[in-house]
């Protein structure tokens, strides 16, 4: 049976299984990861399978729209890049995977910056004002943030555009009206100086019954209540985990560092983005832990200078996997158990490979589908020492 496709699947690239019943869907996508696995030496049959997505509609808390034309000399648009192109934008006001309330938004501010004649920044001549729009939600405590992003190369209508937002019908409740600047030639957002508009520069959100405070820029779970089951079963793998000092490496903001401090006696978590470091701090104060050290470090420098040794290791790398010289200092630890999640089967798999020559047995691995309708592919896989090795 094949789904209703988006407007604009054809133009946009964000969801390439766009047509495709969610059967086929979690087929395609468990098939990939047996076939990672099959050419990485290990039997098909080690993933016991995957998971769907608890919701295949508006589980996005986050989007990144960009201001720009479909064709040269067109209108202008706020939305996605389209595929295959860092020019040209689609208009994303009709998106299935994020809140309505983000494609009302994304209408209305369309029409506030035609009205205003604003134009949108050039890549090619590094001119002009609109640059980004940048939604969060806390989808557990229904707060919304919104931050337009422009240049300083003209005047912007500060206080019409937070009277549109204030006025606007939405089901969640605006937390934060936020103007950025950005005259960095980059694509990046590069927050040069945030003004607060209205209200205040983050949102509150709530994951594993803790909470959680969410910078504008502060690296968070894309879809919560996903993140939330797999962290969970996750942590269900590991056995005895009271009593015990555990390394989370790769922590990012600290979730799943936190979840496990409710029961470890310490958890020592390294990320090299500062930010996110200071985010997990923060966070794990509102929460009144007091066993978890966080580093804002590469893994493979920490690693040299941690005094605390684990009892158990938890890995979320980037999609590039850990490097061989970090995994090797990871692996030397002897550690009982390494749980490692994945958002990259392929690097995952080679990870495997190389920790299976150094004693370590994959025993336990699921997939997981946390963005229905994308070709992105969740895993978790618990590795044993083998004893003697």
């Amino acid at each position: 049976m094949e789904l209703t496709k988006c407007p604009v699947s054809e133009a946009c690239g964000g969801c390439s299984y766009q047509g495709i019943s969610y059967d086929d869907q979690l087929k395609n996508k468990e098939n990939e990861v047996r076939g990672h696995l099959k050419r990485a030496g290990f039997s098909p049959d080690l993933l016991e399978g995957i998971t769907g997505c608890p919701e295949r509609y508006a589980y996005r808390n986050k989007m990144e729209y960009t201001f720009g034309n479909e064709s040269k000399d067109g209108p202008l648009r706020l939305g996605m890049h389209r595929k295959k192109s860092f020019i040209s934008v689609v208009d994303a006001s009709c998106c299935e995977i994020v809140p309505e309330d983000f494609n009302r938004i994304v209408k209305a501010v369309t029409s506030f910056c035609i009205e205003k004649g604003y134009v949108q920044y050039s890549k090619k001549f590094h001119t002009g004002l609109l640059r980004n729009l940048i939604l969060r939600q806390g989808i557990r405590t229904g707060q919304l943030l919104v931050n337009i992003v422009t240049t300083s190369q003209s005047d912007f209508d500060e206080k019409g555009f937070a009277a549109l937002i204030e006025r606007l019908p939405l089901d969640a409740s605006v937390c934060g009206i936020l103007h950025t600047l950005n005259d960095d030639r980059s694509d990046a957002v590069n927050a040069q100086e945030v003004r607060v508009l209205a209200g205040e520069p983050f949102y509150m959100e709530q994951v594993l019954g803790l909470s959680f405070k969410v910078g504008a820029f502060s690296f968070f779970q894309t879809n919560v209540p996903a993140a939330e089951r797999l962290y969970s079963e996750a942590l269900e793998l590991i056995p005895g985990i009271e009593g015990k000092t555990v390394y989370d490496l790769y922590c990012g903001t600290g979730t799943i560092s936190q979840a496990m401090a409710l029961k470890a006696k310490k958890v020592v978590g390294v990320e090299i983005v500062e930010e996110a470091v200071q985010a997990a701090k923060v966070n794990a104060a509102l929460n009144g832990l007091t066993n978890c050290l966080f580093i804002a470090d590469d893994v493979q420098n920490a690693l040299s200078s941690i005094e605390d040794k684990p009892d158990v290791i938890v890995v979320d790398p980037p999609r590039s996997g850990i490097m061989p010289k970090a995994l090797s200092q990871i692996l030397a630890y002897k550690v009982p158990q390494i749980l490692y999640i994945s958002c990259n089967p392929k690097t995952m798999a080679e990870n495997l490979r190389a920790a299976v020559l150094c004693g370590y047995k994959p025993v336990r691995l699921k997939a997981y589908d946390n963005f229905p309708f994308t070709k992105h592919i969740e895993c978790v896989c618990l590795l044993e020492k083998a004893s003697g090795k």
